[in-house]
């Protein structure tokens, strides 16, 4: 006997032309910085009309495959862990306005995250990572008083540790993950009221990754998280 019913969907003319235009780069037909073909060579190359070209290319362009500018022909991207990563942010950044629950684990997850990271660049910094993170600290340290440069600064100092370990997704994730944070800061005198603290901080985990200790790294990482944690919070979670 059969089974249950189980219709043929007519897929649209639009997500035919988007798996084609998939193809050409998956198989290196067009690749990083060249042109897709003019939407006039398309509609001739695949039997199509022109709504069905511009809304499969926009869809391509809304998965960061190519880049699209008005009177010019798509252009494909390089892709990197950075810009691939770049697409959960609309879907993040809903998720954490619905919920504070969701601040609260992505704060977790941070900590956790960065643990890992810390611990890993203790073990590869070279002199010169090691000098990056200084000069990050003293331009932070001359940025008290302006709270919003003293966190771009702080950010600046948590994705340099992230490029000494060498891998593109941790920079990715943490860039990403800070970004987050960032629409979640607590009120700029709350900041500045621990710029000291979190100079301090900075400054040992410094240390313990120019000593090439792992351990000590990831101590000192736990502690600032833990005491600078709070400073990110929920217009809810404040309301309650």
């Amino acid at each position: 006997m059969l089974g249950a019913q189980e219709p043929i969907v007519r897929r649209k003319l639009s997500d035919e032309v988007f798996d084609r235009l998939k193809a050409m780069i998956v198989s290196g037909e067009r690749g990083p910085g060249e042109t897709l073909p003019s939407e006039r060579e398309l509609m001739a190359r695949f039997g199509v009309g022109r709504p069905a070209i511009r809304e499969a290319m926009q869809a391509l362009a809304n998965l960061g495959l190519v880049t699209i500018h008005h009177g010019e022909r798509a252009r494909v991207r390089q892709l990197t862990a950075e810009s691939a990563m770049r697409q959960l942010d609309p879907i993040a950044q809903l998720l954490l306005s619905l919920s504070p629950e969701s601040l609260e684990h992505l704060k977790e997850a941070r900590s956790f995250f960065e643990r890992g990271m810390v611990r890993r660049a203790a073990e590869l910094a070279t002199d010169a990572d090691v000098a990056d993170l200084r000069e990050i600290r003293a331009r932070q340290a001359s940025l008290v008083g302006d709270a919003p440069a003293f966190m771009s600064a702080d950010m600046a100092f948590h994705t340099r540790i992230a490029r000494i370990t060498g891998n593109p997704i941790y920079v990715a994730v943490s860039e990403m993950m800070l970004g987050w944070l960032r629409d979640y800061h607590a009120h700029m005198l709350i900041w500045q009221g621990h710029s000291d603290r979190t100079l301090a901080e900075h400054e040992e985990v410094i240390e313990r990754i120019a000593a090439h200790d792992p351990d000590g790294a990831e101590q000192a990482l736990i502690r600032h998280l833990a005491r600078s944690n709070h400073l990110y919070t929920h217009p809810e979670s404040d309301a309650g």
